[in-house]
């Protein structure tokens, strides 16, 4: 089920209670070697996020130590604070429409 399918409908926050509560853990730092092995699994020709920068352009930025170690730095600080800037969050969806298609509405109709 889609976002736009059940905007609108009423939700039941009673659910919530029947949750049980699950212990914080705390999030462990990057490391750069972690970091940079990670995104070696990327494909060069995808796009990471909204900033349509590639995955390519990334492994190419992170061999500069100084970069690296910026970018590291950068999302630490939002795990040790426990905030992440709402530009991290968004994401972008481009629907290209194909001919003859009457419905849209469901994803398998892509």
């Amino acid at each position: 089920m889609s976002f736009n399918t059940v905007q609108n409908c009423q939700i039941n926050l009673d659910l919530l209670e029947e949750v049980s509560s699950k212990l914080v853990t705390n999030w462990s730092s990057f490391l750069e070697e972690e970091f940079v092995s990670s995104i070696s699994k990327c494909n060069n020709l995808s796009i990471g996020g909204p900033d349509k920068l590639s995955w390519k352009y990334l492994k190419r930025c992170v061999k500069d130590v100084t970069f690296l170690r910026k970018l590291i730095a950068i999302a630490n600080t939002c795990i040790e604070l426990g905030h992440w800037p709402s530009h991290f969050k968004v994401s972008t969806s481009i629907i290209i429409p194909k001919l003859n298609k009457k419905l849209y509405d469901f994803l398998k109709t892509f």
